[in-house]
């Protein structure tokens, strides 16, 4: 395996002080894909919270992408996250301002300096999900497909090395979901590593990838021998 980008050492996952998964021990390398799968309630988002440090690791270790996270200062939170695409189910779009005002806004919070850059790189993004002529529109006139391609083009405008998705897929059309999963599979070949929070498990049979359980309070690797 090669070094890895996210790494959990006998961790807990706590959800107001209360643990939902324990002795948790995982690696994904980097650009790896694996998928994460459970029962609602089961500790999946629990756990991609720890991740990016929505929630604190209180007991055992875990790095991702280079950031201790038992030992993370809140100061270097956003430090993190900018080596992070996420990805959730409900958009999270802000109603107010175009596709392309909602990703400026990311990288005016991100540092980004210099009005052509920025613009270049919220191009860069939109062709890369295929995209490239809504950046005018507001959110409220996409497709549920099309949100959802504006909210993984902003995921990756920092270029992320790892990318946590929580049910992309949820909300949308199976035909609209094979056409986000074959743009993470892009994603994925160019380097980026991935994992997907779902319960789709035909789409999971149909772009097959290690399956992580979060099962009885444990985490399942089918990775693991």
């Amino acid at each position: 395996m090669t070094e890895p980008i996210l790494e959990l050492r006998d961790a807990t996952v706590t959800q107001e002080e209360r643990a939902v998964l324990a002795g948790v021990t995982f690696a994904l390398a980097k650009s790896e894909f694996a998928y994460l799968v459970g029962r609602t309630g089961s500790g999946k988002s629990s756990l991609l919270k720890t991740l990016y440090a929505d929630l604190p690791l209180l007991v055992g270790t875990g790095e991702v992408a280079g950031f201790n996270l038992a030992k993370l200062p809140a100061g270097k939170v956003p430090y993190l996250r900018r080596k992070l695409g996420i990805v959730f189910q409900d958009f999270q779009l802000l109603s107010d301002r175009t596709v392309t005002e909602n990703l400026l806004f990311v990288l005016n919070a991100t540092g980004w300096s210099g009005k052509a850059r920025k613009q270049q790189r919220i191009q860069e993004v939109l062709t890369q999900v295929g995209l490239s002529g809504v950046g005018n529109r507001m959110p409220h006139r996409l497709s549920g497909g099309e949100q959802q391609r504006v909210v993984i083009a902003r995921a990756l405008l920092n270029e992320p090395v790892l990318l946590l998705a929580d049910e992309p897929t949820g909300n949308l059309d199976p035909e609209v979901a094979d056409g986000i999963m074959e743009l993470f599979t892009e994603i994925n070949h160019a380097g980026t590593a991935v994992l997907m929070a779902t319960h789709n498990f035909q789409l999971i049979d149909r772009f097959p990838h290690r399956v992580l359980t979060c099962q009885g309070g444990q985490l399942l690797d089918s990775g693991r021998k």
